[in-house]
């Protein structure tokens, strides 16, 4: 699906946030959750030893994390300003 958004949570307040975010959007989507469906060793391989959670990918493309997943939204125009400071914090 092109539109399918995926997240890689490990069930922290920030992976809470996106994926209220993104059913308030009403995309569909799908999470990955830490020791159910991947190791902390495989999301580091696949993500590197750095990366944040959660971790999102629309499509085919991995956006990345909350942060980047907010920029990517209100750079496509379907988040206004305020929502993305709001839910930054």
């Amino acid at each position: 699906m092109k539109d399918l958004v995926t997240i890689y949570s490990n069930g922290s307040q920030e992976c809470d946030r996106v994926i209220a975010l993104v059913e308030s959007m009403g995309k569909t989507y799908q999470v990955y959750r830490l020791n159910s469906h991947f190791t902390q060793r495989s999301f580091e391989q696949e993500f590197g030893e750095r990366a944040e959670y959660p971790q999102i990918a629309i499509g085919y493309r991995h956006v990345g994390s909350l942060k980047e997943t907010l920029q990517h939204l209100q750079a496509g125009g379907e988040l206004v300003s305020h929502d993305t400071k709001q839910l930054a914090k």
